[in-house]
């Protein structure tokens, strides 16, 4: 699985100065390893006559856990930390987006071809035939990562611009494995008309919509709404993102174990965006029984409507050979509850409802966690196969390639892979390009190949 090293873990660097002879690095080493804390890279920073300063990075547990290393090494003899830098602040300090130009300006005569008075020229040509837009600017390149803030990771209702960061880090994640410029727009309002309108309005910058991070029940209207007003590809993240990833991650834990996933029962545990997602792209696979719950009695009235059934927590664990759980809720499966032989994907971060060394202990055939199952490994490419082929939608068709592509890049005994995998975001683009042109839902335009 792609568990990455300190996945639990905060991330700090401490500048130290230490006595320049032998032995002391080795004595402040044993003393962070002593307390618990794991040791990445040490940078020596400077060197003096007497002294040298280095930078340690290491993986605690938290705060209390920082304290404690700290207090070990003040009892170090020649050992002074002079700081702690958070790595996580460093890297976030000013943004981590830019607009940038993609053109050089070396002269006055490079100032005139890219505005006036050669710019007019163009404008032109696209007032007489629109469709130039998409070759002549950056429209067909960029997305819009659109959120009020509702439903910010597993942080909850924390208002757009304190999930600002979240949306920042999508844009860099579009750019650095597809080439999409991803644009932030950030909405201070729950109103779903307000959204709706807004970004109806603001569409013709973008060559797609990517909601993210709205609370359910509102993002499934918005999304509808904007799916019918416009003629660009609209997508929730949180629920076809997730449900794409799932979807890839059951088609190797079902080969895995020896099923078939199109005659499992599936239950999903949590039934807001994601778990309405999953259940729905399961359904599009061919999956026959869904089963799910929720304490929303709105939510569970949708499943039924979409062709699950409802029922409980207890009626999921005991119906289910494949449990998708979803929550947010940490330790919310007891072992008790797992059935030998079930797959058990328990997705909520930073703590899943059951932790899967607990879940293989009590029988199940197949356990893993959010941690190596990731949505990064699906939008990426799914919005850059639908710009690619001037798709006017994502449908499930295109959604159901991404999964079966996703799928087939896992090395032998992974879920998934990993997010950075070399070719995996072109193989869904690619398997999503040709998906949209095979269902029709691109834009009639004789002229774009």
């Amino acid at each position: 699985m792609n568990i990455e090293k300190g996945a639990d873990k905060v991330v700090k660097t401490l500048r130290v100065m230490l006595t320049d002879q032998p032995g002391y690095l080795g004595r402040m080493t044993s003393a962070i390893g002593a307390a618990g804390g794991n040791i990445g890279d040490i940078k020596l920073m400077s060197s003096g006559i007497t002294h040298n300063v280095r930078e340690i990075t290491i993986y605690v547990d938290g705060e209390e856990h920082l304290e404690r290393i700290l207090d070990a090494l003040t009892r170090v003899e020649g050992i002074i930390v002079e700081d702690v830098i958070d790595l996580v602040q460093k890297v976030h300090e000013g943004g981590k987006i830019a607009m940038k130009s993609r053109v050089p300006i070396t002269s006055i005569s490079d100032v005139r071809k890219i505005y006036t008075p050669g710019v007019a020229s163009i404008c032109r040509q696209i007032q007489k035939n629109p469709q130039l837009a998409y070759q002549y600017t950056a429209i067909n390149n960029t997305v819009a990562i659109v959120t009020n803030g509702t439903a910010i990771l597993g942080l909850g209702d924390i208002g757009a611009v304190a999930g600002m960061p979240v949306m920042e880090g999508k844009a860099v994640l579009f750019d650095h494995l597809v080439g999409v410029s991803g644009v932030p727009i950030l909405m201070n309002t729950k109103d779903v008309e307000e959204i709706v309108a807004t970004v109806r309005q603001i569409a013709p910058t973008f060559g797609a919509i990517k909601l993210e991070d709205i609370a359910a029940p509102e993002c499934f209207e918005i999304e509808r709404r904007l799916d019918e007003l416009l003629d660009i590809p609209v997508m929730h993240d949180d629920q076809h993102g997730t449900a794409v990833v799932v979807l890839a991650a059951l088609l190797n834990a079902t080969k895995y174990s020896g099923m078939m996933l199109k005659n499992a029962t599936i239950g999903v545990i949590g039934l807001g965006a994601a778990g309405t997602g999953i259940s729905k792209l399961l359904m599009a696979y061919g999956v026959k029984k869904v089963v799910g719950t929720d304490l929303n009695a709105g939510a569970m009235a949708l499943l039924a409507e979409n062709g699950g059934e409802p029922t409980d927590l207890a009626g999921v664990m005991d119906k289910s050979n494949i449990v998708v759980a979803t929550t947010g809720c940490p330790g919310l499966i007891k072992a008790t509850q797992v059935k030998k032989g079930q797959v058990i994907l328990a997705l909520s971060n930073p703590d899943p409802e059951i932790k899967p060394d607990e879940a293989m202990a009590a029988g199940a055939s197949y356990a893993a966690d959010g941690k190596s199952v990731n949505n990064a490994l699906g939008f990426p490419g799914i919005f850059r196969g639908a710009l690619n082929a001037h798709a006017t939608k994502i449908n499930n068709k295109m959604l159901l390639a991404a999964a079966k592509a996703i799928a087939a890049h896992a090395e032998e005994g992974e879920l998934v892979p990993g997010i950075l995998h070399p070719t995996v975001h072109k193989a869904v683009a690619d398997a999503v390009e040709r998906a949209a042109l095979e269902s029709g839902v691109i834009k009639p335009w004789d002229s774009i190949e």
